[in-house]
This record gives C-alpha cells, sequence and structure tokens, in this order.
C-alpha cells in the first residue's frame, strides 16, 4: 500500500489513478495522518457492499446451529447495554 501526502497526492494525481486501477490502494495523509484512500471502482463497489450487508446478531447466529452441535438454551436471548 503506498501512503503518499495531500500535496504529492496533488501534483501526481493521474499516475495514483493508474496505481489504483492496476489494484494498489493509495492512502492520502494531511499533516502526517491518513484522511483518504484511492482505490479502484472495484474495491469500492465491494466496500459498499460490504457495508450494506446486515449481519445477523451473535444469539441468532448460535440458534441457526444444528442442535447435535449445541446443546441449546431455549429461552429467549436478552438485550444488552454496553
Amino acid at each position: 500500500m503506498l501512503t503518499i501526502t495531500l500535496r504529492e497526492a496533488k501534483a501526481g494525481f493521474s499516475s495514483l489513478v493508474d496505481k489504483a486501477l492496476k489494484g494498489e490502494f493509495v492512502t492520502i495523509t494531511r499533516h502526517g495522518k491518513p484522511v483518504a484512500a484511492l482505490v479502484s471502482i472495484e474495491a469500492a463497489d465491494a466496500g459498499r457492499r460490504a457495508m450494506g450487508r446486515k449481519r445477523p446478531s451473535l444469539a441468532s447466529y448460535l440458534q441457526s446451529f444444528p442442535d447435535e452441535v449445541l446443546t441449546r438454551n431455549v429461552s429467549p436471548s436478552r438485550d444488552v447495554d454496553l
């Protein structure tokens, strides 16, 4: 993964786009801290899909196991504030 300053990114933007097209992740920093990333459209789409997926809760995941694998407590799970 390439890390580059914002000033350097402005100066060589087209070469950074070429690197992203080849599959490289480019991290852009401002004042030494990462603030943005330049990736290919395929990587961005994969990230959007992953963020949009609803994942089941741990309780519902465990309830999906067959009875032979886990001995189940049939009482309903409870919500906990952490």
